[in-house]
């Protein structure tokens, strides 16, 4: 069988805009890539329709198309920890993300992510996350490797149907009762990386436990209830106790680059558990990783 030729590929949709050419398109849409470097990535074949045909620097631009491309970046960093399969079937893999690699492609990491990764080691385009973790969280992620049963899976997220149990070490919160059950609204900042809690009705919803307590520094155990952007990291800062290590909550921090692996983030993705939408069985998946105090 042929290996097909979107391995590793980006994909985009031509949205209903007017533009001459798909050039125009990926020049605007993409406005840190200059218009140049598109072009030389049409003429190198590293950009391509459905049909795997490649696409010139002539050609029109088409309502609704798909488009794959194939992302670069120069002197790519190197992210010294291995993703650890947990477990892999017909339809998932399941995998122990390290902290300081990322889910997926994007900014300045490509090649260097758990999707990369896992498409390079099974030989395969058709692995997709079915959620994300932050670059700097580590923990259990799931994967879909089956098409025809991928939104069975993906629903299961949508519809809260998934178990999750996060890990946090922060600091200590002696004078609140526990367990706490802590809603805002979360919107994004003014760095658009940023979330904040502003005025209004609740968007998201955290269960928050302690269990384990030493000195100033406690163990939390968090179930989020919803799965806002940053939402764990934002509701333990507002209660006072910021995540160790977090470098955006409270405040913004400056980050170090490289990255100091030395200092990684207190959170960890400790367990998912949900029904399998296919046997009805309970299916458990618990991370191997640990904090350390």
């Amino acid at each position: 069988m042929t290996r097909s030729r979107l391995f590793g590929a980006s994909m985009v949709h031509l949205p209903d805009k007017s533009y001459r050419l798909l050039l125009d398109f990926l020049s605007e849409h993409f406005a840190a890539i200059s218009r140049d470097t598109w072009q030389q990535r049409m003429l190198a074949g590293k950009v391509l329709d459905s049909q795997q045909r490649c696409l010139l620097p002539d050609e029109p631009y088409q309502i609704g198309g798909l488009v794959y491309y194939f992302r670069e970046v120069s002197e790519e960093t190197k992210v010294p920890f291995i993703e650890q399969i947990l477990y892999q079937d017909e339809h998932l893999i399941v995998v122990d993300k390290p902290h300081f690699l990322p889910t997926m492609p994007a900014g300045r990491f490509v090649e260097e992510t758990v999707l990369r990764r896992l498409m390079k080691r099974f030989n395969s385009s058709d692995i997709v996350p079915i959620h994300r973790l932050d670059r700097l969280t580590a923990g259990v992620l799931l994967f879909s490797v089956n098409p025809s049963s991928r939104d069975a899976y993906q629903g299961l997220f949508r519809e809260r149907k998934v178990f999750k149990c996060y890990e946090a070490l922060a600091p200590a919160l002696p004078y609140r009762e526990w367990p706490y059950r802590h809603c805002s609204r979360l919107q994004p900042a003014q760095q658009f990386f940023r979330m904040q809690e502003v005025l209004g009705e609740a968007n998201s919803d955290t269960i928050i436990d302690v269990c384990e307590q030493h000195g100033a520094l406690w163990r939390y155990r968090l179930y989020p209830v919803t799965g806002r952007k940053h939402q764990l990291r934002v509701h333990l800062a507002a209660l006072g106790a910021p995540i160790v290590n977090d470098p955006l909550y409270p405040c913004l921090q400056e980050m170090s680059e490289p990255d100091n692996y030395t200092q990684p983030l207190k959170l960890l993705a400790k367990q998912i558990s949900f029904i399998d939408p296919f046997t009805g069985i309970l299916r458990s998946f618990k991370s191997q990783l640990n904090l350390s105090m």
